[in-house]
């Protein structure tokens, strides 16, 4: 055994982060800037099992060696480090690449080098504490990407005594599903944990608070007995360190799948049109109310009609409502027909992988439900439906019979698939489905999706595939199958703009980005916020015209008809959603007020958020030239300054947005 090892420990030394290990494979993560060492925290038991008999968290560094290594995510060199213990022996393999310098890529393999059989109940990798830096509160910012019933902030402060498991399993009966990756951060460095695996997996991600320091890492369980010569390693995982927030840990989390072989799409041009819903009339909408609207649709600007919920006879029977489509599929087309007519195109609302108790899949084709190990059916709360498994075939190929007639037959150009149950599934304990193990149905929700974005595009190359997975997370395993991304039911304006800070993180550019409607935003108005990250317009008013019993609070009054007007004027001027969205230059969490910035062509356009603000602002990624400042709202001139970054004095309420254009 090198006596180096025991006595002094290892540092795996990339250019911008360090791993160091001490005598016991603890660990600690160091952020590497120009000359500058930030220590993040104290070693703490990174790599660790519980066995039946306790957590073993110390082995004795024996061995470290490293060599040169190519693969999918690109070139760099190896690192081994063995530890030792009494009778399991711990080899942790870090990768540092050449193109990623802030990253560290993980695996550990744990072998029984005992006599006797021993019981892993679960692994932990990356598990890192983080000092709380001198200062004032919040200490620590974070992103948290598990998906729960109350529908939290993905992104928030830290205050003692937090805690979150973010896990990527079910945490309700039809919630679950996430992107496995968390985030804290200070105002001087942050730190990002997660794993690289093509398809969901059941773990968690737990990030805690005490008074002095925050932790974070990834846990799973392994439920396995390892016999005597038998070994365990763990998925492989990530730790990158970052300055700023959130976004530039999960852009670098994108840009690691998309090498290891993830597509994410392009959305075409018409994705990036303003949208009205006929939400505003509910389930009970009337035909005849849709189209009596259409006028007040066209003169507001808005290029997208929706047609929501309650267009259909039942989740699981994805036909036209008698009531409403006397003639069923003709009287659709015919609906759809003269919204084309009007100089529209047409979304269709759907909610798949529900199928309504005695609704007709649910009758004819019971084999395809996902069942409880007791052999129940698993209820989604909301729609009051039951899981379908979206691993099974057959579930499969309905759904893409239902895209074929959607789009093809009835002629509609997009889809708006929603709800809460999309990110995740139950385990399935259905033997009809012949599943190799219960978690299929879970590793299976991308497949689902797969099968009906290529089906839809197969049908409708120039198809927009939206996502709306109902105040939840997100899955990053959904992405490569959808080209519209949406707030997704938004408790408030800060959420309209952190889930569009995230989402263009995960994403990229190229994917349009849907504020959802205005009515979901605080006031019930707020287009700004939609506009100031980069997303697409969109309403769901009712117009006090149209024929039928309306909901009062979304009725389109005249005050409220200029001002929607107005914006979505403004925004078919700057159309910023398809913009480069800057999202390294201000931290959502310390910079105040709070910031956002897009390029476009040549300008810059900024867009800041607080209260109330009397003070400075700084405007960065300008280039170092002159550049006239004007409120693209108000049209008020704020002169000309100079780049790289200009100081400039400012008041207002609610929100500011800014146009920098060169001279």
């Amino acid at each position: 055994m090198p006596t180096w090892a025991a006595a002094q420990g290892v540092i795996v030394a990339g250019r911008g982060i360090e791993l160091e290990f001490d005598a016991r494979m603890h660990s600690r993560a160091i952020a590497v800037r120009a000359q500058d060492r930030i220590e993040l925290g104290p070693f703490s038991a990174s790599e660790t099992v519980k066995t039946d008999k306790g957590e073993r968290a110390d082995f004795t560094l024996v061995d470290h060696d490293k060599e040169p290594i190519s693969d999918a995510i690109g070139k760099g060199h190896r690192h081994r480090l063995t530890g030792r213990g009494p009778d399991l022996e711990k080899t942790v393999e870090i990768i540092l690449y050449d193109d990623w310098p802030d990253v560290a890529v993980f695996q550990t393999t744990y072998s029984n080098v005992g006599t006797n059989p021993l019981a892993i109940e679960a692994w932990t990798q990356n598990h890192y504490a983080i000092a709380a830096a001198p200062g004032p509160e919040p200490a620590f910012w974070s992103y948290q990407s598990g998906s729960y019933e109350k529908r939290p902030d993905w992104v928030l402060p830290l205050p003692a005594g937090f805690r979150q498991e973010n896990f990527q399993g079910m945490n309700a009966t039809d919630y679950g599903g996430g992107t496995p990756v968390v985030d804290v951060w200070r105002r001087d460095v942050g730190l990002a944990v997660g794993h690289l695996g093509l398809v969901p997996k059941n773990v968690s991600l737990p990030v805690s608070r005490t008074r002095d320091r925050a932790t974070l890492g990834l846990r799973a369980a392994a439920g396995r007995v390892l016999a005597p010569g038998e070994k365990l390693t763990t998925l492989k995982t990530f730790v990158a360190v970052h300055r700023g927030d959130h976004f530039q840990s999960l852009a670098t989390y994108r840009r690691l799948m998309i090498r290891q072989g993830i597509q994410l799409a392009t959305a075409p041009a018409s994705a990036f049109e303003p949208i009205w819903c006929a939400w505003g009339y509910g389930r009970e909408f009337t035909t005849e109310q849709v189209l009596a609207t259409l006028p007040v649709v066209e003169k507001l600007g808005l290029r997208w009609v929706t047609l929501d919920d309650g267009w259909q006879v039942a989740e699981g029977d994805w036909s036209p409502n008698p009531a409403k489509f006397p003639g069923g599929d003709a009287d659709m087309k015919k609906f759809v027909d003269r919204i084309h007519a009007a100089g529209f195109r047409a979304q269709l609302w759907w909610t798949p992988l529900a199928a309504d108790p005695g609704s007709r899949l649910e009758r004819e084709h019971p084999e395809l439900l996902l069942r409880n190990q007791d052999g129940s059916t698993r209820a989604i709360t909301w729609w009051d439906s039951l899981y379908l498994c979206p691993a099974n075939q057959a579930v499969r190929e309905d759904a893409q019979a239902f895209v074929r007639k959607a789009l093809g037959e009835w002629g509609f150009d997009a889809l708006k698939i929603d709800g809460q149950h999309l990110n995740g599934a139950p385990p399935c304990f259905n033997a009809a489905h012949g599943h190799a193990t219960p978690e299929e149905s879970s590793e299976g929700v991308p497949g689902f999706f797969r099968a009906v974005w290529e089906e839809a595009l197969a049908t409708r190359p120039d198809a927009v595939v939206e996502i709306c997975p109902c105040g939840t997370g997100y899955s990053f395993f959904t992405m490569p199958y959808l080209n519209m991304a949406v707030a997704a039911d938004p408790e408030s304006s800060w959420q309209v703009r952190l889930k569009g800070k995230t989402l263009k993180a995960l994403l990229g550019d190229g994917v349009a980005y849907f504020g959802d409607f205005v009515e979901l935003s605080t006031g019930a108005e707020d287009f700004a916020s939609t506009l100031g990250v980069g997303g697409v317009v969109g309403t769901n008013f009712a117009w006090p015209g149209a024929p039928g019993k309306k909901d009062k609070k979304l009725l389109l009054t005249r005050e409220r008809e200029e001002k929607w007007a107005f914006w979505v004027k403004l925004y078919q001027e700057k159309r910023l959603s398809q913009g480069e969205y800057l999202g390294a230059l201000y931290d959502i969490g310390f910079d105040r007020p709070e910031a956002h910035a897009i390029r476009k062509g040549d300008a810059l356009y900024y867009a800041f958020f607080a209260n109330r603000f009397r003070g400075q602002v700084e405007l960065r990624g300008l280039e170092s030239r002159r550049y006239r400042v004007r409120d693209y709202e108000t049209g008020r001139d704020f002169g000309v300054v100079s780049g790289p970054r200009a100081p400039l004095g400012v008041s207002f309420k609610r929100h500011l947005l800014l146009e920098a254009l060169p001279e």
